[in-house]
């Protein structure tokens, strides 16, 4: 298998294409949607016919480089100055791990819950950390901060618990019990002003040790 895998890339080397390749994955770069149907067909049948191996149909296709995935990631639509991005499908990936970890009936701590994301974030950012385009990071992290608060907000449980913990944050009595004492659930609270000033940022980056991406 080694063998013909190789056969194949000198075979695009030998054509003058240019190629990225990583296993038995590659992605080749023409000018235009014409010249990639021709070289699809071409490749395609130089790889079936002459080295005896199967074509993935479903995972080959010809697109622009804006629209394409490869190990991750993406490149933003731009003919001039196309950058590197995380893909969206890698995203998403990404919130459904954090999904996981911060599932409110796992009944671990606060603090055993940052230790596991930051392992995960870690790893995960130490791979994408060469993308070109990080808004969207801005967007992501946020987003784990309030499934985080939401987390903490749960744990608290009892309505005294949550008003004797808004109070000991700072937060004045009259809002204390407001807050405290209202029905709507963790998630909607994880975005509410006074909830989000008594659980700032800073205190998972900075009393937890909580690691975000970018």
């Amino acid at each position: 298998m080694a063998v013909r895998q190789a056969r194949c890339y000198m075979e695009l080397e030998r054509r003058g294409l240019r190629f990225v390749r990583f296993a038995d994955d590659c992605v080749i770069y023409v000018k235009s949607k014409r010249a990639g149907d021709r070289v699809m067909k071409s490749v395609s049948r130089f790889i079936s016919r002459k080295l005896k191996l199967k074509v993935n149909e479903t995972k080959s296709n010809v697109t622009q480089p804006g629209y394409s995935q490869y190990l991750g990631f993406g490149f933003t639509i731009s003919k001039k100055a196309p950058k590197i991005r995380i893909h969206s499908k890698s995203l998403k990936r990404f919130r459904g791990r954090v999904r996981e970890i911060t599932m409110r009936s796992r009944g671990r701590s606060i603090g055993q819950v940052v230790q596991e994301l930051n392992e995960y974030i870690e790893g995960w950012w130490g791979y994408f950390s060469l993308c070109e385009t990080r808004s969207n990071l801005r967007v992501l992290n946020a987003w784990v901060v309030r499934r985080l608060r939401a987390y903490l907000w749960e744990q608290w449980k009892l309505p005294r618990t949550k008003v004797r913990e808004l109070i000991n944050r700072g937060i004045p009595k009259y809002w204390a019990a407001k807050v405290g004492t209202t029905r709507k659930g963790p998630w909607r609270l994880s975005a509410n002003s006074t909830v989000a000033k008594a659980i700032p940022v800073s205190y998972f980056t900075h009393t937890l040790g909580l690691v975000l991406p970018g």
